[in-house]
């Protein structure tokens, strides 16, 4: 374990009032059939922490993997290569360059409590999927 990551996982900080982050997150555990990801949310304490070791301005996803850390619409395209049907295909945007990639990838973000509200508190996993967040 590594900062309080299993090492053979990576670790996705998201934003736990954002009703998008969330429900990015659902669909996440629902499409890792190989229980790859472990989750935090940025609000917690585990997120605190590593925001400030890497100096993390992202507030909506990062992806903590093998030592390193990935925002934005890195994040979001380094967790797609590794979920189960079509959803590896959306890594072949990598190609573009990272400035086309985050200036649309901001644009949602920015949006994101607009269009798919907010909660007053972090979401919180079933028992059952307790296991797969940390802290």
């Amino acid at each position: 374990m590594t900062n309080g990551i299993p090492t053979d996982h990576a670790l996705v900080l998201f934003d736990g009032v954002c009703n998008l982050c969330s429900n990015s997150v659902q669909l996440i555990i629902k499409n890792d059939r190989k229980d790859y990801f472990r989750f935090a949310s940025l609000q917690s304490d585990l997120g605190v922490a590593l925001k400030k070791q890497h100096n993390i301005t992202a507030d909506s996803i990062v992806l903590v993997e093998d030592g390193n850390v990935y925002t934005q619409s890195s994040a979001a395209l380094m967790i797609a290569r590794r979920l189960n049907g079509a959803y590896p295909l959306l890594y072949g945007f990598m190609i573009l360059p990272r400035m086309i990639r985050n200036t649309v990838y901001g644009w949602i973000a920015r949006n994101r409590y607009r269009w798919f509200g907010k909660k007053e508190a972090c979401w919180i996993p079933t028992p059952e999927l307790k296991n797969k967040f940390i802290a």
